[in-house]
């Protein structure tokens, strides 16, 4: 089997056991197993997720692959690279606005003995600021700098899955939001786009 395969089935592997463990069947479970204490899930998560990262990170920097660069953002291309990264910084520093990084991580969840979905302060549902442009900016930043850096066959093997994975990540999550939001946030899917912000074009076209 190709090293670069390996890889990829590695990455996949680790980004498929991630998305089981956001899923509505298995958060559903425990909710239900854990009764209270599910609040601690977000945490336990989050942990897991570095620890099991580590040693995909460090395999996928060891000497057996290739490090000669094939795409490169230089000469007039870095203008354009400068340009993306400062967006994406942009749209962290933006969407930290609206999200909380202590829900984000976990801890609010359980200082407050509630696991909302959304990652806001409250853990109620926002769509001000630049969550009425896009309904993931933070997932739109990592696609920015997954794909704003030197190339080699490993960082793009690496970024097709990373970058797969984000799509279904996000597709799971939202389903979890529509049921616990209901109608206010499918009436907020059917107004801003989930990465590209066409919508909020096309309706500044309109008026």
């Amino acid at each position: 089997m190709s090293d670069y395969l390996l890889l990829a089935l590695l990455w996949a592997a680790y980004c498929a056991v991630h998305s089981v463990l956001i899923s509505i069947p298995v958060t559903s479970w425990l909710r239900t197993m854990l009764a209270s204490r599910y609040r601690f899930w977000r945490l336990f998560f989050n942990i897991f997720s570095i620890v099991t990262l580590m040693p995909l990170v460090m395999y996928s920097h060891s000497a057996r692959f290739n490090s000669e660069t094939l795409l490169a953002w230089s000469g007039y291309w870095r203008i354009l690279r400068y340009c993306l990264v400062g967006l994406g910084v942009v749209l962290v520093v933006a969407g930290a606005r609206h999200y909380s990084m202590l829900q984000f991580l976990g801890i609010q969840q359980i200082r407050k003995e509630s696991a909302r979905g959304a990652m806001t302060g409250s853990g109620d549902f926002d769509d001000r600021g630049v969550l009425g442009l896009v309904r993931h900016p933070w997932y739109v930043a990592v696609f920015i700098f997954l794909w704003t850096s030197d190339l080699n066959v490993t960082a793009i093997t690496v970024n097709l899955v990373l970058s797969a994975y984000l799509i279904v990540g996000t597709l799971l999550e939202e389903r979890k939001l529509v049921i616990e939001f209901g109608e206010e946030y499918r009436r907020y899917q059917d107004h801003v786009s989930m990465f590209i912000p066409l919508k909020w074009l096309t309706k500044k076209r309109i008026y």
